[in-house]
């Protein structure tokens, strides 16, 4: 006679081999988990890709308890947010778990696209992997940028405003386009309510649709590893690769390290500090929306800082703004060529010559400087300094053609060190 234990296990195999009949539950887990194999020199900057599923997760759910309470109107949506800092049970650790994972999500996804640039994870076969990641980026630009104006604060309210009008700069369809991102002919109830749509619900459910495309993209090509060689090469008799291990469960356990310390790091922030000081929550924005009075200074969320510094290093010309905008606009979409423009023989910088190092530093080091200009006040010094900034970030993609090919690159190892 069976054991009741075994009687249990007895009805979990047979319910899971009814549904494994009818979808395919264990040829997906082997194919992207337990049998697929992962190179075994990662290093942690291949945690990042992990971290960013763990916010994105992070996100969603807490993004569902805040519309539970939220009120998405000009008159409500203030008092609403309070409402949930005050009065609704553990509202204010939702709404800062919210706030802080935006910062999070953009954090680990900065690094892991550093991480690209490193060891060359844009260059074939992996440059739709890489294209669909910069499409990702570009939606979570978008879904960041309409989540801030829901507070309707001060700074939510102004910075709509000065986004929005940008894209009015746009010859042609400028007009026509910021009009149909308002609603309205200003910022208003209905441009609220159209934001709070794209953030619920249209724009998550791309971004969830091209996380699924980037996964399987790239576990159809295989994971790049930092000496940039092809672990499929070598097999053994079996056909496994005889420098990847299987993700599951030597890379999860890995991971587990990981994320423990990011979610350290992550609720001491939430705790803490979830204001960052006034980088994450700007101060201005727990004061209401008020369109007769303009905040003494105006800047984004510092993920936006980088390119909203390139905006106001660039002058108008004949009295537009659009040069400024199309080169906000440049410093992202460049990302999209990085396929075409890298000539090197080599993909990891382990292995590139001195040139693509300096360049690379260069470009981190203007990165990280625009971002911080732009959180300050513009000064004639400051945009000077903004302008070679720029002139740095654009060199590295523009001249990467240049510099790649000629530059003296050392020998690649047949498999992968350690």
């Amino acid at each position: 006679m069976n054991t009741p234990k075994e009687n249990k296990g007895g009805l979990w195999q047979t319910v899971f081999s009814w549904i494994d009949e009818r979808f395919p539950v264990t040829d997906t887990l082997e194919k992207h988990i337990t049998k697929y194999y992962a190179p075994k020199n990662f290093n942690a900057w291949y945690i990042m890709g992990v971290l960013a599923m763990l916010v994105l997760v992070i996100q969603v759910l807490s993004g569902i308890a805040l519309t539970m309470n939220y009120k998405p109107s000009a008159e409500q949506a203030f008092a609403s947010v309070e409402y949930i800092m005050r009065d609704v049970e553990y509202g204010w650790l939702i709404r800062y778990m919210h706030s802080t994972g935006a910062t999070a999500f953009f954090a680990v996804v900065y690094l892991h696209m550093f991480r690209g640039l490193l060891y060359g994870s844009y260059r074939k076969p992996r440059e739709l992997v890489w294209l669909i990641g910069m499409i990702i980026y570009l939606l979570l630009m978008a879904e960041a940028f309409m989540g801030y104006l829901l507070p309707w604060g001060q700074m939510s309210f102004w910075g709509g405003q000065v986004i929005v009008n940008l894209f009015e700069s746009i010859p042609l369809i400028g007009p026509d386009l910021a009009l149909w991102l308002r609603g309205d002919y200003i910022i208003s109830d209905i441009t609220l309510n159209r934001f709070f749509a794209f953030h619920v619900a249209a724009v998550p459910l791309l971004i969830i649709l091209f996380v699924f495309l980037h996964i399987v993209a790239l576990h159809r090509v295989g994971s790049n590893n930092p000496d940039g060689v092809d672990i499929k090469k070598y097999r053994d008799a079996e056909g496994a690769p005889l420098d990847g291990v299987p993700f599951h469960p030597y890379m999860t356990a890995k991971d587990y390290v990981g994320v423990s310390i990011f979610l350290i790091i992550f609720c001491i922030v939430v705790f803490y500090v979830p204001d960052g000081g006034g980088y994450f929550l700007e101060k201005p924005n727990f004061t209401e929306a008020n369109p007769l009075q303009t905040p003494e200074h105006i800047a984004p969320v510092w993920y936006f800082t980088p390119f909203y510094a390139m905006l106001r290093a660039i002058p108008g010309f004949f009295g537009s703004q659009f040069p400024a905008t199309f080169v906000m606009f440049a410093g992202v979409l460049v990302w999209f060529f990085l396929p075409l423009l890298d000539r090197s023989p080599v993909l990891s910088i382990r292995y590139k010559g001195y040139l693509s190092k300096i360049m690379l530093l260069l470009f981190v080091i203007s990165f990280v400087w625009l971002g911080v200009l732009g959180v300050l006040p513009s000064t004639p010094e400051r945009t000077l300094i903004a302008r070679l900034l720029t002139v740095v970030y654009f060199a590295y993609f523009l001249l990467m053609p240049i510099y790649t090919r000629i530059e003296a690159t050392r020998p690649v190892p047949e498999r992968v060190t350690t």
